[in-house]
C-alpha cells in the first residue's frame, strides 16, 4: 500500500440539482433583459427598429426558455441524463449573447 486513501465518492444528485438551478437562473436573468428590452422600447415611443430589436429579443429569449424547460425536464426525470446535443448547446450559448446584444441596442 502507498498510504494514499481513495477520493470519497461524489453524490451523483448534487451535480444535476446544480445545473437545474443554473439553468434557473439563466433564464431568469434572460427574463429580466427582455423585459428592460421591452420597457426601453415602449419608453418614449415605440419605433420600427425598436420594435422590430425587441421582437428579436423576445423569440431569442423565448427559444431559450423551451429549451431550458427541456433540459430541466430532463434532468429531473432521468436518473443519468442523456448529454446535450452539439446543436442544442450552440442555441443554449447563442441565445443569451444574442438577447444581451439586442437588449443593448435598444438601450444605445
Amino acid at each position: 500500500m502507498s498510504g494514499r486513501t481513495a477520493p470519497p465518492e461524489r453524490d451523483p444528485g448534487l451535480q444535476p440539482e446544480r445545473t437545474r438551478l443554473a439553468w434557473r437562473r439563466t433564464t431568469l436573468s434572460g427574463t429580466v433583459a427582455a423585459v428592460l428590452g421591452v420597457k426601453t422600447t415602449l419608453h418614449g415611443g415605440p419605433t420600427a427598429a425598436g420594435i422590430v430589436a425587441c421582437a428579436l429579443c423576445c423569440g431569442l429569449w423565448l427559444a431559450f426558455l423551451l429549451l431550458a424547460h427541456r433540459r430541466i425536464r430532463a434532468l429531473t426525470l432521468a436518473q443519468a441524463p442523456a448529454p446535450l446535443t452539439a446543436r442544442h448547446a450552440v442555441l443554449a450559448a447563442l441565445c443569451p449573447v444574442a438577447t444581451a446584444v439586442c437588449a443593448a441596442a435598444l438601450v444605445v
